[in-house]
């Protein structure tokens, strides 16, 4: 990567012809550079031209048409179709959190999202809905006379880093999520990791993606699941998501440092399961680390964060590698050809089902063989 600062015209159609090329190539180096000359970029053309005013509500539908998203594909970053509706309309300001969501994750400069109209401000205090602690104690993380302030003072003894979420929101979340509820999800997993000891000594590393993969073919992978995960070093925990969070899964580190991946199985279909696992995991080996202790994700959530964006390309490989889906995926698969390639693969057929629908946007085919309520069942009966 050999990459100079933007200092006039040519430089800066260099750059623009740069990027072109780069985004025809998948690899990791390739991302990394298109993110720096963006910003390189950005800045130059911020310094160059003066853009007219414009309003929040257009910046939006701007994006919108640049990107063919409808109303509905806002909900995530925004809120309720009515919450949508107001804010397009330019009859509602944004809040901070969907201010934060549309930058991270439609790429809108800040500048246009705050406009001329001051924001609503954050109340800077974080509180847990009554229904996200009846949850708890439902669950039997929660002691049924115990407060939620002594629930979390009991997490945080054991497991310091779970205060990070007072201080940042940057995290793939859903811009609806009641971050109270996510901060008491958080300690629960933390609390239920304590008492789980993974193999002492074992260091998990990229090349596990794959046999990690590779054991949804296992009629007993449950089981199989855990005793792998253990004997690489991880803590595996699924916690059923609370009221007003929003989330598949998450990375983190205990006291420590022993990695724990954390699932809700929010989604109860194989193929999600064992995407949202191996992102996870994907973070635990790429991303996690004294500066990083958690990273939380709703994977419905688009994100243009370069790490979301490696554990997803890492979890898309581990899956199925690259040269195989290459080779063998058609537009016109049937079951027996989804069947086929899984195999081929050594993974479910749920996990090449699922890709394919996603990758073709066609949410109707091959919904018999996704494993639908099976997750559940196995993993939190």
């Amino acid at each position: 990567m050999n990459i100079r600062p933007i200092r006039n015209e040519a430089d800066h159609e260099a750059a623009l012809a740069r990027v072109r090329e780069l985004m025809s190539l998948d690899d990791q180096a390739a991302i990394d550079e298109v993110d720096v000359l963006q910003t390189l970029i950005e800045k130059w053309e911020r310094a160059k031209f003066k853009v007219r005013a414009v309003s929040p509500s257009e910046a939006i539908r701007f994006r919108m048409q640049q990107l063919g998203l409808k109303p509905r594909d806002l909900e995530a970053y925004i809120g309720a179709k009515s919450r949508v509706s107001e804010i397009l309309g330019g009859r509602r300001q944004l809040t901070v959190d969907q201010i934060r969501a549309l930058n991270t994750h439609l790429g809108i400069p800040l500048e246009l999202l705050v406009g001329a109209i001051k924001y609503e401000p954050s109340a800077g205090i974080t509180t847990t809905s009554a229904a996200a602690v009846e949850k708890l104690r439902r669950l039997g993380v929660m002691k049924a006379r115990e407060t939620i302030e002594a629930f979390l003072a009991r997490a945080t003894a054991v497991a310091p880093d779970v205060k990070m979420l007072r201080k940042t929101r940057t995290e793939r979340t859903n811009a609806k999520t009641d971050f109270g509820a996510l901060e008491a999800w958080c300690a629960a997993v933390m609390l239920k990791a304590e008492g789980v000891e993974p193999r002492r000594g074992a260091q998990p590393n990229v090349s596990h993606g794959r046999e990690l993969a590779q054991i949804s073919r296992d009629p007993n992978w449950p089981d199989a699941l855990k005793r792998y995960l253990a004997s690489i070093g991880v803590v595996f925990i699924v916690l059923e998501h609370l009221p007003g969070t929003y989330l598949d899964g998450a990375a983190m580190r205990r006291a420590d440092g022993t990695p724990v991946i954390a699932i809700t199985v929010r989604h109860d279909r194989l193929d999600n399961f064992w995407f949202t696992l191996l992102h996870e995991f994907a973070h635990v080996v790429l991303h996690l680390n004294k500066a990083m202790p958690l990273i939380l994700d709703d994977l419905d959530v688009n994100s243009s964060e370069g790490i979301e964006a490696q554990a997803d390309e890492y979890a898309r490989n581990a899956l199925i590698p690259a040269e195989i889906w290459k080779k063998h995926v058609t537009d016109d698969m049937d079951t027996a050809d989804v069947e086929e390639l899984g195999a081929l693969a050594g993974v479910h057929a749920a996990i090449v089902a699922g890709r394919w629908r996603y990758e073709n946007s066609d949410y109707r085919k091959f919904a018999r063989i996704l494993g639908r309520g099976e997750v559940r069942d196995a993993l939190l009966s």
